[in-house]
């Protein structure tokens, strides 16, 4: 037998013999409940696995879960309660049929499953070859305070499939829609402002709202807004790691309150990402995303046939892509750390380096850039690291470096390189068991994320791909949390997010031979500023969430919280602030960084309920 045949033969052993039985599904990070015990399972040291890249997949959790069931000498009550429950919310993927806390239940507890109170359908082959499982998505939420009421409802269907125990098949739509008296012409006047000063993540000036609503682009109307979101993809998959095209949320960087590195906020992006497990202490993930730039490029457009015989151009916008890889290692129980790097770039067509999974990317953009003497393209570098140093403690910190000059870290220069952290704590599970207290601080320094070409920048459909503050901003997040029964949490938060000074990208100014004529001005200027001097907007907020997973896909949420969000004077700044002015009043801040909704201090409640999330 050749070499090569019995290569093939060894290859296709390994794959067909794997104990691996799980849909290769990402779990959305919006599935709170399983995410946040098994943390608590982590945090307890009753399980080991990564925590630097979300979403998880659901054959991860499945396996951590039976993980968990080896070792549940080590939970209370409530614990083994929870466990009990999520192995049979992920039962398709250990090849069994789900068959506890369904009520309206038609089963034969082999094959299918159809619940009707928790409404699902659940289907598995007799040689296990095929699973699917069918969902609806519905809910409302309704959010009350002193500038009335707002209501949002959303629904939708969610499907999975997996074929073979290799091939993972998986799509979702929640169509969603915000509607209140306050959102119309009474609080916003102008057609302009009405359009985009309704929405919770909008601020009436259509910049990004600072805070953590999910980003999305609305089709507005006068009573509020309408979005659609279709999400999923196909993957193929083994053991040792899968390759997908699929359009998901991504989270990169340890954290609770809000990643430095890569935030879920914004809306998802369609990719093609690898990732691979050869071993529990190794992951290595890639994507390579299309982004939405929101930048007109003049140079494309379509021509439209008009009424008088002309023929109008409709502008596309610019392309704009990113890749990103991370190395995770788990060297020892208790310690766990990753490293990664990133690019955005705006090239007429995808750039075949950029596939490369295991690259360093600045390299290659000085490659593909440098002969030339044209600009770079924007890259990145990151990690992560945690620890868990005694029983019970986690401590973690994540790093971004937009930009770095080793000549910035000394005394003498006042130029301070673009960078990012975030620390934080989680002592969880002693001395009672289900309480758990969180701290967070984050720090992002002048000109961290931006850049001075627009459709470079980090952001996707104008919502920044890190930290939802921006640059020039901080953090502080606390939250006490406790699950008293199954299924349920409850968790009192305080956040405390302000902004300051806020500064334009700029180069220094060329000549129409390329000389440089305001060599005083530019980028060197703005980072020699001094970091977290001027606050010109701060938000305080204080809250109370509820969740109650009462069965599998079918939940009850209330939240009562109190927030301060206002703006600050910046009449003066040393040199341009960025909206190329001298600076501006404090309603003019508060309107730029906060919905109507939420300006001044405000108590707002809100109740709802779902199945699906």
């Amino acid at each position: 037998m050749r070499l090569r045949s019995k290569l093939a033969i060894l290859f296709f052993s390994a794959v067909v013999s794997t104990s691996v039985v799980a849909q290769d599904i990402p779990v959305p990070l919006t599935y709170t409940q399983v995410y946040d015990y098994l943390d608590e399972l982590l945090t307890d040291g009753i399980i080991v696995h990564q925590t630097a890249v979300r979403p998880y997949s659901r054959s991860q959790v499945a396996a951590m879960l039976v993980e968990a069931q080896g070792r549940d000498s080590l939970m209370n009550k409530r614990q083994k309660e929870d466990l009990s429950f999520y192995l049979d919310v992920f039962a398709l993927e250990r090849d069994t049929i789900p068959c506890k806390h369904r009520y309206v239940q038609y089963t034969d507890h082999q094959t299918f499953d159809l619940s009707l109170a928790n409404v699902q359908f659940s289907y598995l082959t007799k040689n296990k070859q095929f699973k699917m499982s069918l969902e609806p998505i519905l809910g409302m939420q309704i959010y009350g305070g002193k500038k009335g009421a707002i209501y949002k409802r959303w629904y939708g269907v969610d499907l999975k499939m997996d074929i073979a125990h290799h091939v993972s098949i998986w799509g979702s739509l929640r169509d969603q829609s915000y509607n209140g008296s306050w959102l119309n012409k009474t609080y916003y006047p102008s057609e302009n402002d009405r359009r985009y000063g309704a929405m919770l993540n909008k601020s009436v000036n259509y910049t990004e709202a600072l805070n953590l609503m999910p980003g999305t682009q609305y089709k507005e109307a006068n009573y509020g807004g309408d979005f659609s979101d279709s999400k999923g993809g196909i993957s193929l998959y083994a053991w040792f790691g899968s390759l997908s095209v699929k359009r998901e949320e991504l989270r990169w960087g340890d954290a609770y309150h809000s990643s430095n590195i890569i935030n879920n906020r914004a809306p998802a992006v369609p990719q093609v990402a690898i990732q691979l497990t050869p071993c529990k202490w190794f992951q290595f993930d890639y994507f390579h995303a299309w982004l939405v730039s929101n930048v007109l490029d003049s140079t494309r457009y379509y021509l439209e046939n008009q009424t008088d015989g002309t023929q109008h151009k409709e502008y596309r916008p610019h392309n704009k892509f990113m890749a990103a890889n991370m190395f995770t290692f788990i060297p020892v129980k208790y310690v766990q750390f990753s490293i990664g790097n990133s690019i955005v770039y705006a090239e007429d067509n995808v750039q075949a380096a950029y596939f490369i999974p295991i690259a360093f990317y600045k390299s290659l953009d000085h490659l593909l850039t440098k002969g030339v003497a044209t600009q770079n393209q924007n890259s990145q570098v990151f990690g992560t690291i945690t620890v868990r140093p005694v029983d019970h403690l986690k401590l973690y910190g994540s790093f971004y470096v937009d930009e770095f000059s080793a000549s910035r870290l000394k005394k003498s220069n006042k130029e301070r390189n673009p960078f990012s952290y975030v620390v934080g704590f989680d002592w969880g599970g002693w001395p009672i068991k289900g309480l758990s207290l969180k701290g967070e601080f984050s720090r992002t320094n002048i000109a961290c994320y931006t850049h001075s070409i627009d459709v470079l920048d980090y952001t996707s459909n104008s919502y920044g791909i890190g930290n939802y503050m921006g640059d020039n901003a901080q953090s502080i997040f606390a939250e006490l949390s406790y699950r008293p029964i199954r299924g349920m949490s409850l968790k009192l938060s305080y956040t405390n997010d302000t902004k300051y000074n806020s500064y334009p990208y700029l180069r220094v100014a060329r000549s129409a031979s390329g000389g440089k004529i305001e060599p005083e001005s530019g980028i060197g200027s703005v980072i020699s500023q001094k970091p977290f001097d001027k606050a010109i907007y701060r938000n305080e907020v204080v809250a109370l969430n509820l969740v109650y997973e009462v069965h599998p896909n079918m939940y009850l949420t209330a939240n009562v919280s109190y927030n301060n969000a206002r703006g600050y004077d910046n009449l003066t700044q040393t040199i341009p602030c960025e909206d190329a002015g001298e600076g501006h009043t404090a309603q003019y801040y508060a309107d730029k960084f906060s919905p109507f909704f939420y300006q001044g201090k405000n108590v707002t409640a809100a109740v709802g309920f779902s199945f699906g999330f």
